[in-house]
C-alpha cells in the first residue's frame, strides 16, 4: 500500500451513502480493482439503500471522500445468528497509513454490534498480502479458507 505523510487524519466524517455519492463510489471501486462508472455505481447505491440488510458508509476527509465500508447482514445457520460481513472497505491511496482504514473498521463493528451480529468477518483477495498484516493488526484472526465458483463475469 502506498503511505502519504505518517501524521493521522483527522477523524473523517463517515455517514451512509445516497446516489450524490456515485462519482466518488466509482472512483473507489476503481481504484480497488474493481472497473465501476458512474451509472455502475449510483445503480449499486440504489441496491443497497432498497436493502435493509446492507448498508454504505463514505467518509469524507477535508471536505473530499476518501474511504469507503460496505456491509452485508445476513442469518449464519451454524451458529443460529446474525454475522455481518465487510464486502469493500476502499482507503484512497494518498490517505493510507493514516489511520482511516482503523476508523472505518471501528465504524463496521459498532455498525455490526448495533444491528445485532454477532461476529464481524472480512474477505480479502488472497494476493492482498498487506491488507492482511493490517486486518491482523486490528484484531481480526485468520478464519476459514473461501472458494469461489465464478457462475458468469462476477
Amino acid at each position: 500500500m502506498g503511505h502519504a505523510d505518517p501524521a493521522a487524519l483527522p477523524e473523517a466524517d463517515l455517514r451512509s451513502a445516497s446516489l450524490v455519492d456515485a462519482d466518488d463510489v466509482a472512483a473507489l471501486l476503481s481504484e480497488m480493482g474493481y472497473p465501476c462508472d458512474v451509472h455502475d455505481a449510483a445503480q449499486r447505491i440504489r441496491a443497497i439503500i432498497d436493502n435493509d440488510r446492507q448498508a454504505l458508509v463514505v467518509a469524507r476527509c477535508g471536505g473530499e471522500v476518501c474511504g469507503l465500508l460496505a456491509l452485508d447482514f445476513m442469518y449464519y445457520l451454524p451458529l443460529g445468528t446474525t454475522t455481518c460481513r465487510i464486502t469493500a472497505l476502499v482507503v484512497r491511496n494518498d490517505a493510507q497509513g493514516r489511520g482511516l482504514g482503523r476508523q472505518l473498521l471501528r465504524e463496521a463493528e459498532r455498525r455490526a454490534r448495533f444491528g445485532g451480529a454477532a461476529r464481524l468477518e472480512i474477505t480479502s483477495g488472497s494476493q492482498r498480502t498487506d491488507a492482511h498484516a493490517f486486518y491482523k493488526a486490528c484484531g481480526y484472526s485468520d478464519g476459514t479458507l473461501r472458494f469461489i465458483k465464478r457462475l458468469g463475469d462476477a
